[in-house]
């Protein structure tokens, strides 16, 4: 008791309390001490102590805890408040004794004193005066600093956090949250490339609510005046709701949460983004949610989700769609980006500027009565509408979503389906209709419509674009806006007949060898009799998707399944002791994940000729999970072999030399390194080093970073590669997205990394039809009566078409199927297209200018010459460099150069041949028809996404098909 009381009495306040108080009692009964000065102005001091309490007693009733900074700001701004005026009023009332100061003149020194400056106009003259303003002087040194740190510290914690989203604001704004583990500077460029990349998405803001601090790129990133205004960071976590108040989640127009993909346990992170789904969820019932998740397994902990993407599934269908469909991985990354197809208009390159223009193709959709393209169709067929569409407008109507299922979204119903007034209508264009100078008033209407014998001509020439970009006329865009619809058109095509329902009429008219007929569908009367179409009886977990699949009637066993073993029921361990027909696709993994079942998936598919079916080896540097086995038995012609890409042996037992594709899967092990980007050193260099061995072998290589693929296929003296190389740092200092797009294994669809695919979740936000329309290209679901994607290869007969215009017309026409692309394969030049030498009118040597052009052409040859011949052309090509002087000896030592470049090649080539095939010898392996001399590098490929109707079909082109159901019956017919 007594030290509470001791407690009390040496306080501060009390004892101002004292000094202010005992002075008047005293001076009430003894009337001399009435004239005692008392400083009633240290109650200055009590004031601010009980200004400080009832803040305190304020933020408590209103239960507000986040009031740190305020209650320190409060108390620093008081503290000097009651110094200044302590300061003043001592001063004034000293100096009375000696210079009498006012209040003015005493407030003027103090701040002249605290500043620091010191005039020395006003001075206190007398000795007490003096200690008042040393004393005050101490005080403030001591306790200013003191309130200065503490406020500096808590600003400091506030700007780790990031503070608060104020509930004022989501008043008047719109805003979503972004939850993450961590924040990659990649990945932060892609979310808000993507997401501002839409007009309407402008004023939103972003909040990213993430548990770690910002390093110092993402903080460099967001002091950028693009995105400073309206991205802003939190440092939190999505399983507090006290971060999930500050992030304002219940206001959210959505909420994005996005899973590690660089942590060496995936489904550790995947069990991180479930708990962070269920927290908002929770939280947040309304918001909806967008949802990154990586392992198929845990796909169902999360089905409640508004959009669910799930990293394994689409990396292996997109995979696997590439052996059979080239580049289907880059048509669907180009798809789901948004560009607006400027990519590469400044390149001197034909194919650069088309393949630019046709990336920023996307999928839009519209109600068809609200359509002007799609308006004047009602009541017509779905064929019917969609290349009159494209022949009219350039635009591409890929499916539906018909009125009466309200959410099952159809790829090419066929012929069968009806368009009717409120079917929502899913097309390809480079822009949206409402985005069109299109007019109402000018659509033709039913009356006017030309009769099916007039012509109806192609717009391929116009595009919907506000800008004009020089493309050849051959290759010219979709759709224009300067274009009126109404204006005079060339006869170049008719439009699809509507086929009459008389039975009369059968496509087998047209074509009558339907085994032949590239444009036939598969019906599946013919097939062997081990197969059945069915589903598969055992799913590798739960949530996978039912698709109907040619499967066998009976399991292969086990040991069949397993290449370097002999058993009961075969003798050697050779590929060739299978008998396969076909050629096989190879997929390196390293374990038998769940999601290599997605794989096969697509491959095994019901609308797969059994003719087309090709087999499947499983290279794995670990043993296959018994499950995983007896999962995938019951697949026909599906193998595995326990070894690893790394050893040449293993790849030639697995019958490498006889593959149509190489499929090379990202490691687990390997995708997080000390080092950004270092994660795929390993895989870079194993697919170098095949496709060193093998360079006519189809190698598909998946990465973690998207960075990387200029290291697929890297020659250092390759003069294209550094001109692409120059290209794409050209687009990404443009700002483009899509700088990466020119890189020659991308386009050609060789090297893919899922983190391209983010832009599919955030696309979703504006469009929430983009997943189910991706799953139904990739056969990831299967809904009735929807079409799936194929491909058909243009030959000499074909050619007799011309144009892809008129192959549209006589695909939907006749089979009811619905092209969307060209998958295009080009000889590459020599030279590439930025060189001086290009530029120069004079190209050739002085020897070479009287030769004729298929001497030229021959100039470098693929085979070893004679070395007497090599040698006599050298002193020749001296000589006259020594007449022609230095500049021709300059440009002559560089022809030279590449010459000798070449033939050093092909001389590598000819020993890593040789190699190979004694390794095979060595083995016990066929060598027969091992000839793996083809030079992929004298060509380059790409896709076209919608190219306009008068593009040239050429030898070798494989175009993409929506194809309709089989199952589906014509009733036409």
């Amino acid at each position: 008791m007594d030290g509470n009381i001791w407690q009390q009495v040496l306080q501060i306040a009390f004892l101002l309390e004292m000094i202010n108080t005992v002075p008047f009692v005293i001076g009430i009964f003894d009337h001399p001490l009435q004239n005692l000065f008392i400083p009633v102005f240290l109650n200055c001091w009590l004031a601010k102590r009980a200004l400080e309490s009832m803040v305190n007693d304020f933020h408590r009733a209103i239960h507000r805890t986040q009031s740190a900074m305020f209650n320190q700001l409060l108390i620093l701004i008081s503290t000097i408040i009651c110094l200044i005026f302590t300061f003043i009023c001592g001063v004034e009332h000293l100096q009375r004794a000696g210079k009498k100061l006012s209040v003015f003149d005493s407030f003027y020194f103090c701040i002249v004193t605290f500043s620091t400056v010191g005039f020395g106009d006003v001075l206190p003259d007398i000795w007490p005066s003096k200690l008042l303003v040393v004393i005050m002087i101490c005080v403030a040194l001591i306790v200013l600093p003191i309130q200065f740190e503490e406020l500096a510290y808590l600003w400091m914690e506030r700007q780790k956090s990031g503070g608060d989203y104020s509930k004022q604001r989501t008043e008047t704004e719109r805003h979503v949250v972004l939850c993450v583990s961590s924040v990659k500077i990649d990945l932060l460029m892609d979310f808000l490339n993507e997401f501002y990349a839409h007009p309407r998405l402008q004023e939103y803001y972003v909040i990213i609510l993430c548990p770690a601090e910002q390093d110092a790129a993402v903080r460099r990133v967001l002091r950028i005046p693009m995105w400073s205004h309206r991205v802003i960071y939190l440092q939190g976590s999505a399983l507090k709701d006290q971060d999930l108040v500050r992030a304002k989640l219940d206001n959210a127009e959505a909420c994005f949460i996005l899973t590690c993909r660089c942590e060496e346990d995936r489904n550790a992170a995947d069990y991180q983004t479930i708990l962070r789904a269920w927290a908002v969820k929770d939280f947040a019932p309304s918001c909806t949610l967008f949802v990154q998740i990586l392992k198929a397994e845990n796909k169902f902990h999360v089905k409640f989700a508004d959009h669910i993407v799930c990293e394994e599934e689409f990396k292996y269908a997109m995979l696997a769609l590439n052996c059979i469909c080239p580049a289907t991985s880059t048509f669907i990354t180009l798809l789901v980006h948004t560009s607006q197809g400027l990519e590469g208009q400044h390149s001197p390159e034909d194919w650069h500027r088309i393949y630019g223009k046709c990336s920023g193709n996307e999928v839009y959709s519209i109600v068809l009565k609200e359509s002007i393209f799609f308006s004047e169709y009602e009541g017509n067929s779905f064929t019917y509408a969609s290349f009159n569409a494209y022949n009219k407008y350039g635009i591409c109507l890929i499916g539906v979503c018909p009125d009466d299922t309200k959410k099952n979204i159809l790829l090419n119903p066929g012929p069968e389906h009806i368009m009717k007034p409120l079917d929502v209508c899913f097309y390809i264009s480079l822009t949206k209709e409402e985005n069109s100078c299109f007019k109402r008033g000018c659509k033709n209407s039913p009356k006017t419509q030309p009769p099916t014998s007039s012509a109806i001509t192609s717009m391929g020439t116009v595009a919907i674009d506000l800008q004009e970009l020089s493309i050849p006329s051959s290759l010219g865009p979709s759709l224009s806006a300067e274009t009126n619809i109404s204006e005079t058109r060339k006869p170049n095509m008719v439009p699809v007949l509507e086929l009459p329902d008389s039975p009369s009429f059968q496509t087998a008219d047209m074509f009558s060898d339907q085994s032949k007929n590239p444009y036939q569908p598969y019906t599946g009367d013919e097939g062997s009799n081990d197969y059945v179409k069915g589903y598969p009886p055992d799913l590798p977990y739960i949530g996978s998707s039912p698709i109907l699949c040619h499967l066998r009637k009976k399991k292969t066993p086990k040991c069949c399944m397993q290449l370097e073993k002999t058993c009961n029921h075969k003798d050697e361990e050779d590929v060739k002791a299978y008998s396969l027909k076909n050629k096989l696709i190879i997929v390196s993994a390293e374990t038998t994940r769940n999601g290599l079942y997605n794989f096969i998936l697509p491959l095994r598919a019901s609308y797969r000729s059994e003719n087309e079916l090709c087999p499947i080896v499983l290279l794995l540097e670990h043993e296959p999970e018994a499950e995983f086995l007896e999962t995938v038995c019951w697949f026909p012609m599906i193998y595995y072999l326990h070894g690893s890409i790394d050893s040449l042996d293993d790849l030639l037992r697995c019958g490498v030399s006889f593959a149509a594709s190489m499929v090379v899967v990202d490691k687990e092990s390997t995708m997080s390194a000390e080092e950004d980007y270092m994660a795929d050193a390993k895989t870079i260099i194993n697919v170098q080093t095949l496709f060193r061995l093998l360079s006519g072998l189809n190698i598909i290589t998946e990465l973690t970073h998207p960075a990387n693929m200029r290291f697929m296929q890297f020659s250092a003296k390759d003069c294209h590669s550094l001109a692409f190389s120059k290209l794409e740092k050209k687009e990404r200092e443009k700002g483009s997205n899509l700088s990466f797009i020119f890189r020659l294994p991308f386009a050609a669809g060789r090297v893919f990394s899922i983190g391209m695919l983010d832009t599919l979740l955030y696309q979703c936000f504006v469009k929430d039809y983009m997943i189910t329309i991706t799953r139904l290209l990739l056969g990831l679901e299967s809904t009735p009566k929807s079409g799936f994607l194929c491909s058909m290869s243009i030959t000499e007969e074909e050619l007799c078409i011309e144009t892809y215009g008129r192959l549209y017309e006589m695909l939907s026409s006749t089979v009811g199927d619905i092209p969307i692309g060209i998958y295009r394969t080009e000889s590459q030049m020599l030279e590439p297209p930025e060189t001086p030498l290009s530029q120069m009118s004079d190209k050739v040597s002085v020897f070479e200018e009287g030769k004729d052009p298929e001497e030229q052409d021959e100039a470098i040859p693929c085979e070893l010459p004679d070395i007497q011949t090599h040698s006599l052309r050298r002193r020749s090509m001296q000589w006259a460099s020594n007449l022609l002087g230095p500049w021709h000896a300059e440009r002559d030592a560089d022809r030279l150069s590449q010459q000798r470049g070449v033939l050093l090649s092909c001389s590598e080539r000819l020993e890593l041949t040789e190699l190979v095939k004694k390794r095979m010898k060595n083995l016990g392996l066929s060598t027969h028809g091992f000839d793996r001399m083809n030079n992929n590098q004298s060509s380059h490929s790409y896709a076209l996404i919608n190219p306009s109707p008068d593009t040239k079909l050429e030898l070798n082109d494989i175009v993409y098909i929506i194809r309709k159901d089989p199952l589906i019956k014509d009733e036409r017919y």
